[in-house]
């Protein structure tokens, strides 16, 4: 790394080593490390799914919640893989030093995520310290929806690669009708947000404790094209006393007195940890 990295580096270091909250927010880059695809594009997408661009289908299409509604077993083809992919995905090291600056620095600490694949739970993150924008994919709820329910997905998917149909549908255990994730999806008209208005809620009170506290936001792999990770970040970032750390390697861009840091999540976080152990010598 050239020197104005390290300097970026040092800089964040101190951020954090000043902070008395730490938000981590991420969007789709953060599980890149992990060997997760981040559907960057129509181009990133048919990568991870090319029998989707014979189809000419998009990930627009591709997470449409009519197809839960007309083909259900083509709308589980798409889930249903993606739910075998995130159980089978060890989270990166970078999650793991998150926490432990977290318990070095005695720091409060909330996550706020547009991801649905539970990797910040599996890698130890509390599940009350954690909102997930739009939903989750460990989380199902009835298609229709004929209430408000939202259960644990404990189903499990083969998935014929060549037609992307699953040879299993879930079922909403109150009417019977087809389930779904409890996923935030495209035109979607029909989502169950309880349980994630509870996080917003819990994530608002965690926000109002840290009132004149000096915040630190590290965010991570957050672009434009849904920007709802950073319009979260820049909102704390203008709180009195509050940093944010973004860490972006294709759309780092952020003012003054905020840190830009142009580089994949688990370099940018493993930069900022060696200039931590420098500063402690």
């Amino acid at each position: 790394m050239g020197g104005g990295f390290a300097a970026a580096f040092r800089e964040g270091a101190a951020f954090l080593a000043a902070a008395q909250a730490l938000v981590v927010t991420a969007g789709a880059g953060m599980g890149v490390d992990s060997g997760l695809p981040d559907f960057r594009g129509d181009t990133g997408f048919w990568r991870a799914y090319p029998l989707y661009q014979r189809l000419g289908i998009s990930f627009v299409d591709a997470a449409n919640p009519d197809h839960f509604e007309h083909d259900p077993a083509f709308g589980w083809g798409f889930y249903g893989h993606r739910t075998n992919l995130y159980r089978d995905t060890v989270p990166h090291a970078g999650f793991a030093l998150l926490l432990e600056w977290a318990a070095r620095y005695r720091l409060d600490l909330f996550v706020a995520t547009s991801n649905v694949d539970g990797q910040f739970q599996k890698a130890g993150f509390a599940e009350e310290n954690l909102l997930e924008f739009h939903g989750s994919i460990h989380h199902l709820q009835c298609t229709r929806p004929c209430s408000e329910r939202i259960w644990d997905n404990r189903e499990t998917f083969r998935i014929d690669e060549a037609t992307m149909c699953s040879d299993h549908i879930p079922l909403c255990p109150r009417c019977g009708s087809a389930a779904r994730p409890n996923i935030l999806m495209f035109g979607d008209y029909a989502w169950v947000g309880e349980r994630t208005r509870r996080q917003e809620e819990r994530f608002r009170q965690f926000l109002s404790r840290q009132s004149g506290r000096r915040i630190v936001v590290v965010e991570l792999g957050a672009g434009n094209a849904i920007p709802t990770v950073r319009a979260a970040s820049e909102r704390i970032g203008s709180l009195s006393g509050a940093r944010v750390i973004r860490i972006n390697p294709r759309e780092p861009q952020i003012q003054r007195p905020h840190l830009s840091l142009p580089c994949g999540a688990l370099e940018g976080l493993s930069g900022i940890e060696y200039a931590l152990r420098g500063a402690r010598g």
